[in-house]
């Protein structure tokens, strides 16, 4: 399992699936690592593709510091696995949290991103939460029963299995990481910067309660130059854990088609 260093010294973990020549960085949300892909990459097509899947800093199997959880930080920790994994050019897709910081790394370094795939994302400029929800987010480090409650609100059609997998993966994530990057995606602060994106950009609604399609159309889609809306309907939040086979499918048709020239 390769691992790199981020510029403050974290140990950034990452693992690579597929030898093809289209490089594709998934990018994961909060409390959980990249983990979080897994029932999905059960059903992936890799054919043509080489995956690269970080743990961000503070879950799973990276670093786990007491600072460096700014937006700015973890976006360009994304960068500085693509540069250990060799990409000069990559796709992103990014879920949630991994969403954003997706969109600041397209945004960022517009030269280096043939395509961007947001799944829930949450918006460049935030997504500020009712203080019940919030407190009940930002406080949630090392407590199962209340991740147990957060996942269940986020999600639809999780089967059992998914919530374990889940929970068991959120228990690794340390608390300032909890703290300060919930801290971090509910205040953005950086929609100026979208009108730099220059990638073919899908945006993924579901029946997600906190980004419902018609939100997301007005915050991601219609700042980004090249986006477009896609809906699935059915799952919650976690698209990847509530219907794996779906999304594979949605991503590998959005892969066929924005292949770079």
């Amino acid at each position: 399992m390769p691992t790199t260093s981020a510029s403050d010294g974290t140990s950034l973990h990452y693992r690579i699936m597929g030898e093809g020549p289209r490089t594709v960085v998934l990018v994961h949300g909060w409390m959980v690592s990249g983990a979080v892909w897994n029932s999905m990459l059960e059903k992936f097509d890799l054919t043509g593709l080489r995956l690269v899947i970080p743990d961000g800093r503070g879950t799973g199997q990276s670093g786990k510091p007491t600072g460096g959880y700014t937006l700015q930080q973890l976006a360009q920790d994304v960068l500085t696995v693509a540069d250990a994994a060799g990409a000069q050019r990559f796709t992103l897709v990014g879920h949630s949290m991994g969403g954003q910081l997706a969109q600041w790394v397209a945004a960022q370094v517009p030269g280096r991103v043939d395509a961007l795939m947001l799944v829930n994302p949450v918006p460049a400029a935030g997504l500020p939460l009712p203080p019940d929800a919030a407190g009940l987010f930002r406080t949630s480090a090392g407590n199962r029963e209340q991740q147990a409650t957060i996942v269940n609100l986020s999600c639809k059609t999780l089967p059992p299995e998914g919530l374990e997998a889940m929970l068991k993966d959120a228990a690794n994530t340390c608390a300032p990481a909890i703290e300060n990057i919930f801290d971090a995606w509910t205040k953005g602060g950086f929609a100026e910067k979208l009108s730099a994106i220059t990638a073919p950009t899908l945006v993924v609604a579901t029946d997600d309660a906190f980004l419902p399609p018609a939100f997301l159309r007005q915050s991601v889609v219609e700042p980004i130059r090249r986006a477009r809306l896609a809906y699935l309907p059915g799952p919650g939040h976690y698209p990847q854990m509530e219907r794996p086979v779906e999304l594979a499918a949605m991503i590998s048709s959005f892969l066929a088609g924005s292949a770079p020239a």
